[in-house]
């Protein structure tokens, strides 16, 4: 099969316009989430999410610490769903992700969340999901059906749901203003080549995949997509955690895929990649790259965390010639399938 005939191709062209159009479903459901945040803003945000709906969590994350410096955890569903553990979330906001809204474990963390007196939201492409009926309010990131096993428009109008809550919570302009530039970056960012990764990944066993601040989550839903679409064992890690003991890996034989951040994280980004050429480690790097190593061609700079939305854009393209070129078909990835139930 053509990868340009492909579920996952198509769907993932598709996020543009979904994002695009989104603005319109959310807007009742996000004006009455603002309105209460403001009225009550939580001293703590809690997330609970699987799979890519995780690594979108973990954007979140860095939006509201960063941008309304409210701390966010990521909660076990397990301390629900198998020891029935309730947390004390009283006044405080829970968050859960899913793309199904069907996950056992995630429904009965959102029940406990919501027993327990926490303002509970659900982040749904299935706004008529039990996840969605268990919540006070629900977002529906208006994705549509995504038959591809492996996610792109909903991860990308999971994240961009997550700009439009920060935007609006902070009421902050040149944020706002960005996400309305982000649909026709997308479409630019899916059209790069980044066909030179494709050697040295196809030729790897494993490798690391790294980003920081923005790009963090960018880099955990590469590496998973590496594993889902092309067999390819992948592990990510934020640019500082890296040094704190997985560096000892760093070789000639362990390749690092690197999603440079636009913004302050960016310099120390930059020293590991300088690190890590003394040691001789294959780089692929998505943003400004030193001589000697593989450049991955970005969009021009234009808001730090619309940029790193981009970046993922671009590596799902890539995936897919990826695929390709191992003869994998990424609409039937062995041993998975497109809802993941779990208690």
């Amino acid at each position: 099969m053509s990868i340009l005939n492909s579920l996952m191709a198509e769907e993932m062209l598709a996020a543009p316009v979904v994002v695009a159009q989104q603005e319109v479903a959310l807007e009742q459901p996000m004006a009455e989430l603002v309105s209460q945040l403001r009225r009550r803003p939580p001293d703590v945000v809690v997330t609970c999410a699987r799979g890519s709906s995780a690594h979108a969590a973990t954007f979140g994350k860095h939006l509201i610490e960063r941008y309304l410096g409210i701390p966010v955890s990521a909660a076990a569903p397990s301390i629900a769903s198998i020891y029935g553990r309730p947390l004390h979330l009283k006044n405080q906001l829970f968050l859960a992700i899913s793309q199904s809204g069907r996950s056992d474990d995630l429904i009965a963390m959102a029940r406990s969340a919501k027993a327990s007196g926490a303002l509970t939201v659900a982040i749904a492409n299935a706004p008529n999901s039990p996840l969605a009926a268990t919540s006070d309010i629900v977002l529906p990131v208006g994705a549509g059906s995504e038959l591809s096993v492996a996610a792109t428009k909903t991860f990308v109008a999971t994240v961009s749901t997550l700009l439009r809550l920060t935007a609006a919570w902070t009421g902050d302009i040149a944020l706002n203003s960005a996400i309305g530039r982000l649909p026709q970056r997308l479409t630019s960012a899916a059209m790069l080549d980044w066909g030179a990764a494709i050697e040295i990944l196809s030729a790897a066993s494993s490798l690391a995949t790294i980003g920081r601040g923005p790009t963090l989550s960018m880099a955990c839903e590469a590496a998973l997509k590496l594993k889902e679409t092309c067999y390819l064992h992948a592990e990510a890690f934020s640019g500082a955690e890296f040094l704190h003991g997985p560096v000892a890996l760093a070789s000639r034989r362990l390749p690092v895929l690197l999603f440079m951040p636009a913004d302050a994280a960016a310099a120390g980004m930059q020293q590991l990649t300088a690190s890590l050429s003394r040691k001789h480690t294959p780089m692929l790097i998505a943003g400004p790259t030193p001589t000697g190593h593989v450049h991955l061609p970005v969009l021009a700079h234009d808001q730090p965390e619309t940029d790193a939305v981009c970046l993922i854009q671009s590596f799902y393209a890539l995936t897919l010639r990826l695929a390709e070129h191992l003869g994998i078909d990424v609409d039937r990835p062995r041993n998975l399938r497109k809802v993941t139930r779990t208690r």
